[in-house]
C-alpha cells in the first residue's frame, strides 16, 4: 500500500505523521490491536498533539470519530466513547484509561475526571478503541478505551511555551538524555475566563530504557497536581447565549484538588520461542472537592492506592497461527469520606439532605483475569481473532458511619461481595485487495461494579442488588487507501446492546438495572489534494435509545422504551484543512460540530447543538525554531460545553469565547 510522502499507514491504515524518522509507530508497542485485529481504532500521533497544544484533553480527543469529550469548569469533563455522556458510576466505569498499556487506575476505584491525570500534553501518542476492548483488557473498556502513550528516549528534546488571551500560561519541556532517559514536564496556570475559576496544574513523568541480560526494559513514573477554582453551573432557558451571564460563576466557593503517582515498567525477553512480557506497576492518588453540581453542597475526599502485574506470553505455533496467553492481578485499597457542612432542604421540614456525615468507608479491592487470544490466517487474505477473558472481582468493606438509612442515603453494615464473570471476542479481517481490508468483529464488554456504585446507596435501593453490567457489540467496516495513496479511509457501522445499566437520573436517585441500545455509523477519512493541501476529517452518526420503561412522578425523568438517551447527540464530525503554504510556513482550519441532543431522559429538553471553527498558523522562523498561533471558536459562537436538566432546572457549563494562543517551540 502507498503512502503519501511525509506520512506513512499505521496498521489500522490510520494516517500518521511523524516529527522525525527516529520516531516509530508506538501503537505496535504499547497498544491494544496489531495489524491483524479487527475493530475500529483511531491513533493521534505527535505531531497532531503537538499541533492541538491542549490545554484540555477534550479540544485532541474531540478530533476523533465517535468520541464526546464533554469539557464542564477547568480541568473537570465527561466521557463519550459511541456512547451518551456518562456521568457517575457508569462514567467512572464505562471507559478504560492507560498510560503505556497499564491501567491508571485500579477497576473498582474509576473517576469521571480520569483524564486529568495521563500525562498527554507532551505524549507520542493517543490511542482510542472503540467499543469494547481485545481480550487483553477487561473490566471498565466497556465503550471504549484511551491509552496514552509516553515517548521514548532518543526522540529529542523540546521546549514549548504558550499563552492565551484568556489568561492562561503553559509550558512543556522534555529532556531527552539521548538513550536511555528522559524527563518531561508540563506546567499550567489558568486565570479562568469565567469569575473565581483559576486552575495551577503540574505533570512530570520520567522514562528510562535499559537492556539488562536478555530483557529490554522501559520503566516510568509519572505525577500530576491539581488546584482548582471550579465554576458551577448556570441555569436558566439558553443562559450560555447571555455573555454576561455566562461570565458568572454561582458557585464562587466551589474547588477541586487532586494529586495521582503512577510507576511502571514493561519486561521483554524471549523465551521458549516465543515472547514474555511482564507489566508491574503501582499507583495512588487522592483527591478532596466541593459537590458544586448537587443542590446540598457536600465535600467529599477520596483516594485509594493499588498495583498488580500484567503477564502475557505470544508464540507462534505455525506460518499461519499465534497464540497469547495472559494473566493480570490488581490490590487496591481505598476509600470515601462524604460530609455535608451546611444545613438544606428544598422546603421547610425537608429532612432527605442531613447536615454531617453521609458517607466515611474503606473498601479493600482484589481483582484476578485470565485471558487468551488466537490470531489464525486461514489464507493469505483471510484472518480470524478469537479472545476470551475471565475475571474476578472481589470487594472487602467496612463502615466507619453509622449503617442504615440517613435521609436520603442509605449506608450498608459491613460487608464482602465477589463478582464473576467472562468476555468472548471473535473477529475476521479480509484484505479483498491491496489497498483494502474488511472487517467484521463481535465483542463483549463487561465491568464489575465501582465501589460507589455497591456502597454509596440511596435510601430507596437495596443492598446487593447490583450487577455486572454488560455490552454485547456487533460491528462491520472497510479501511483502506485509494487514489495511488493519497486518500486513506476507515468506515464502521455498529450494533450494541447493554444491559444491568447503572446510571444517575437527573434528580440525582440512582437506577440500578437499565438497558440500553446503541448503533451507528462512522466514518473518518484523510485525502492529499495536492502535495500541499490536504483534508481529513470525521463524521458519526448515532442512535442510542432506552430499552426498559421507567414510570416516575416527574414526567422529565419518565423513561419510555424507545426513548432517546440524553445527552446522546445524533451527529458528531469534525473537519481540518492543512495548507503547507512554504517550507517554513502552515495553515489549517478546523470545525467541530456537535449535534442536538435531549437534555433529559423524558425528551422534553433538548439542546440544539453547535459549531465551532478553529484556526492556526505556524511558521519555522529558523531550524528547529518555530512560532504559532491557534484561534479557537473562530466566530465567537455562544455555544454550551455541556447541557442538561438537573433538580428541575435547565444547567449550561458555557463554552469559552473567542480566544488565541500564541507559543514558540524549540528542538533539540
Amino acid at each position: 500500500m502507498s503512502t503519501p510522502s511525509g506520512s506513512c499507514i499505521d496498521e489500522n491504515n490510520n494516517l500518521i505523521f511523524w516529527r522525525t524518522v527516529d520516531r516509530l509507530s508506538p501503537v505496535e508497542v504499547w497498544g491494544d490491536r496489531t495489524e491483524s485485529d479487527p475493530g475500529s481504532h483511531s491513533t493521534l500521533d505527535y505531531f497532531r498533539i503537538a499541533e492541538a497544544a491542549a490545554d484540555h484533553p477534550a479540544e485532541i480527543l474531540n478530533q476523533l470519530p465517535g468520541v464526546n469529550i464533554q469539557m464542564n469548569s477547568g480541568q473537570e469533563h465527561l466521557i463519550a466513547i459511541r456512547s451518551p455522556v456518562l456521568t457517575g458510576g457508569a462514567g467512572q466505569g464505562s471507559f478504560l484509561i492507560l498510560e503505556n498499556g497499564v491501567p491508571t487506575r485500579s477497576p473498582a476505584f474509576g473517576n469521571v475526571n480520569s483524564l486529568i491525570e495521563p500525562h498527554h500534553e507532551i505524549a507520542d501518542a493517543i490511542e482510542v478503541v472503540r467499543g469494547p476492548g481485545s481480550a487483553k483488557y477487561g473490566s471498565n473498556a466497556v465503550h471504549g478505551l484511551i491509552n496514552v502513550i509516553l515517548p521514548a528516549p532518543g526522540g529529542g528534546s523540546e521546549f514549548r511555551a504558550s499563552y492565551g488571551t484568556l489568561g492562561r500560561w503553559r509550558t512543556d519541556m522534555t529532556l531527552d538524555e539521548g538513550e536511555h532517559w528522559l524527563v518531561n514536564l508540563s506546567l499550567m496556570k489558568d486565570a479562568g475566563w469565567r469569575d473565581a475559576t483559576g486552575t495551577d496544574q503540574q505533570k512530570l513523568s520520567l522514562i528510562g530504557k535499559y537492556s539488562p541480560g536478555e530483557w529490554d526494559a522501559t520503566v516510568w513514573l509519572s505525577a500530576q497536581n491539581l488546584e482548582q477554582e471550579t465554576g458551577g453551573f448556570i441555569q436558566g432557558t439558553d443562559a450560555y447565549k447571555d455573555e454576561d451571564v455566562a461570565k458568572t460563576n454561582p458557585s464562587p466557593e466551589a474547588y477541586r484538588d487532586a494529586w495521582s503517582a503512577r510507576l511502571g515498567a514493561r519486561l521483554e525477553r524471549p523465551l521458549g520461542g516465543g515472547t514474555l512480557t511482564l507489566l508491574p506497576y503501582a499507583h495512588s492518588q487522592a483527591m478532596i472537592f466541593s459537590q458544586h453540581f448537587l443542590p446540598n453542597g457536600g465535600v467529599e475526599k477520596n483516594a485509594h492506592t493499588g498495583g498488580g502485574l500484567m503477564a502475557r506470553f505470544e508464540q507462534d505455533l505455525s506460518d499461519t497461527a499465534t497464540w497469547r496467553l495472559g494473566a493480570d492481578t490488581d490490590l487496591a485499597s481505598g476509600y470515601l469520606r462524604e460530609i455535608q457542612p451546611d444545613p438544606f432542604g428544598f422546603f421547610p421540614g425537608d429532612t432527605r439532605f442531613p447536615q454531617g456525615v453521609h458517607y466515611d468507608y474503606d473498601v479493600d479491592t482484589t481483582m484476578l483475569a485470565l485471558w487468551g487470544e488466537l490470531e489464525w490466517s486461514l489464507t493469505p487474505d483471510f484472518r480470524i481473532l478469537a479472545g476470551l477473558r475471565g475475571e474476578n472481582h472481589d470487594y472487602d468493606y467496612t463502615t466507619s458511619a453509622p449503617s442504615g438509612i440517613n435521609g436520603r442515603f442509605n449506608v450498608p453494615a459491613n460487608r464482602s461481595d465477589s463478582y464473576d464473570f467472562v468476555t468472548p471476542k471473535l473477529g475476521a479481517v479480509w484484505s479483498v485487495s491491496d489497498d483494502v481490508d474488511l472487517y467484521a468483529n463481535y465483542a463483549r464488554g463487561a465491568r464489575a461494579p465501582q465501589v460507589s456504585d455497591l456502597y454509596r446507596l440511596q435510601n430507596l435501593q437495596v443492598v446487593g442488588e447490583i450487577e455486572t453490567e454488560t455490552l454485547g457489540s456487533i460491528e462491520i467496516g472497510a479501511r483502506g487507501s485509494g487514489f495511488a495513496g493519497r486518500l486513506v479511509f476507515d468506515a464502521a457501522a455498529y450494533w450494541m446492546e447493554k444491559d444491568h445499566f447503572f446510571f444517575r437520573d437527573s434528580n440525582g436517585l440512582n437506577v440500578t438495572d437499565g438497558s440500553t441500545e446503541h448503533k451507528g455509523v462512522e466514518v473518518s477519512a484523510a485525502f492529499d489534494i495536492t502535495d500541499a493541501l490536504s483534508l481529513s476529517g470525521n463524521v458519526s452518526w448515532s442512535d442510542q435509545t432506552y430499552a426498559f420503561d421507567r414510570i416516575v412522578g416527574s414526567a422529565s425523568d419518565t423513561i419510555l422504551d424507545g426513548n432517546a438517551i440524553d445527552t446522546a447527540p445524533e451527529w458528531l464530525a469534525d473537519a481540518r484543512l492543512d495548507w503547507q503554504a512554504s517550507d517554513r510556513l502552515k495553515l489549517s482550519l478546523n470545525v467541530e460540530h456537535v449535534g442536538e441532543y435531549f437534555t433529559d431522559a423524558g425528551n422534553l429538553n433538548s439542546y440544539p447543538g453547535h459549531t465551532v471553527f478553529g484556526a492556526r498558523a505556524a511558521w519555522e522562523w529558523m531550524d528547529n525554531h518555530e512560532i504559532w498561533i491557534n484561534i479557537r471558536n473562530l466566530t465567537d459562537e455562544r455555544y454550551a460545553d455541556r447541557a442538561d436538566v438537573a433538580f428541575g432546572n435547565e444547567r449550561y457549563f458555557p463554552g469559552e469565547p473567542v480566544n488565541a494562543t500564541v507559543g514558540m517551540s524549540r528542538t533539540f
